[in-house]
């Protein structure tokens, strides 16, 4: 039998311990000021660079391609009109008709049909109270919810919520800074509850050089979901179920890339959502223009169709963003990347430092 530390459907075998110390809680002094880990996976070689050294580890040609996906002050706060107890909760997304999609606790149980009442975060004084009735249960606690105003849910957000930090940075408040660098400098469309924190590296001037180089770049829009902030619960990945996010590959994209591949450049993934939206589309066939939900699980053993390189940040242990760059690299390989990071006191997670498989 394999051992469960070398079995690649089991959770365990994407385990590491990580000291604490190394949770990059608050972001570096600058964008591009994070270091580079670099994996050649020919090789088997591991480098130690900077975010800066980008253009010259590339070959004009290369297309990077980036998530402009914008989040949105997704974390909000209130009480239960019932009971007057205290609820906080997360904006998942807006429906059709206006109802939001949220999940949120609290003490007790939330029945059907009752009212929770939002407060501002950062303007009690000067902004009403905001009702959320909620219409229909969901399934793992997600709730859909009726607000009491016939505002744009992203308008209302921007005076009730704040910045959804994740839970690892154990600081519920936003800071004056995280409303800037808990968003990439290219973030345009909104819609996620986390930062697609590859893109957090790059500064306009960091494109421009890459630009100057002949690495150009395209734009792809996933919406990071909740799945970011749920651990993988099951002891095998192949009983995991995936949380559907919303993805849309652009018709200019897709002739981009193609024509990337046919004059021998490389696909360079700029963290893994934009790979799991290439690589969702590449699955039912040709890159083509394409917009639609996702819920791929990318996992060892995984043929790869859309992207050659992957630029990402260090993940989770036990993470399926962890398990997604394993497949690509191979396990044992990323493991030990991981274990000269923690050696050489790399940064991890969101505000971390970064890494680039070739």
């Amino acid at each position: 039998m394999t051992p469960p530390d070398r079995d690649p459907d089991s959770l365990e075998t994407y385990s590491y311990d990580l000291p604490e110390e190394l949770i990059a809680k608050e972001p570096p002094e600058r964008r591009d000021g994070a270091r580079l880990m670099v994996l050649d996976r020919e090789q088997k070689t591991i480098e130690h660079r900077t975010i800066r050294d980008l253009p010259a580890l590339l070959r004009s040609g290369d297309r990077l391609v980036l998530n402009d996906t914008r989040v949105v002050p997704a974390r909000i706060v209130g009480e239960r009109a019932a009971t007057g107890g205290r609820w906080e909760g997360l904006f998942l997304r807006r429906l059709t008709g206006g109802n939001w999609e949220i999940i949120g606790q609290t003490r007790g149980r939330l029945t059907l049909g009752e009212t929770i009442t939002l407060r501002s975060i950062h303007r009690p004084a000067d902004v009403p109270p905001l009702s959320l009735q909620l219409v229909e249960r969901g399934t793992d606690g997600v709730w859909i919810a009726r607000p009491g105003s016939d505002l744009d849910a992203f308008e209302l957000l921007d005076d009730y919520g704040t910045v959804p930090l994740p839970p690892y940075m154990h600081r519920k408040v936003a800071d004056e800074s995280d409303w800037s660098r808990y968003q990439t400098t290219f973030a345009r469309t909104p819609g996620s509850v986390a930062a697609p924190t590859a893109g957090l590296h790059f500064t306009p001037e960091l494109l421009d050089r890459c630009a100057a180089r002949g690495i150009t770049n395209s734009r792809v829009t996933l919406h990071v979901g909740i799945g970011t902030f749920r651990p993988v619960s099951v002891e095998k990945l192949s009983q995991h179920d995936m949380h559907s996010e919303w993805c849309v590959l652009p018709e200019a994209t897709a002739a981009e890339l193609i024509q990337t591949r046919q004059t021998g450049g490389r696909i360079v993934g700029v963290g893994t959502t934009s790979v799991r939206t290439l690589e969702s589309v590449a699955a039912r066939g040709p890159l083509v223009a394409w917009q639609g939900e996702t819920n791929l699980f990318i996992r060892p053993p995984y043929k790869f169709r859309a992207i050659d390189c992957l630029l990402t940040n260090f993940h989770l242990p036990k993470s399926t963003l962890f398990v997604l760059v394993c497949a690509l690299a191979g396990t044992d390989f990323v493991k030990e990347a991981y274990r000269q990071a923690i050696s050489e006191r790399y940064r991890f997670f969101s505000y971390g430092d970064a890494m680039l498989v070739l």
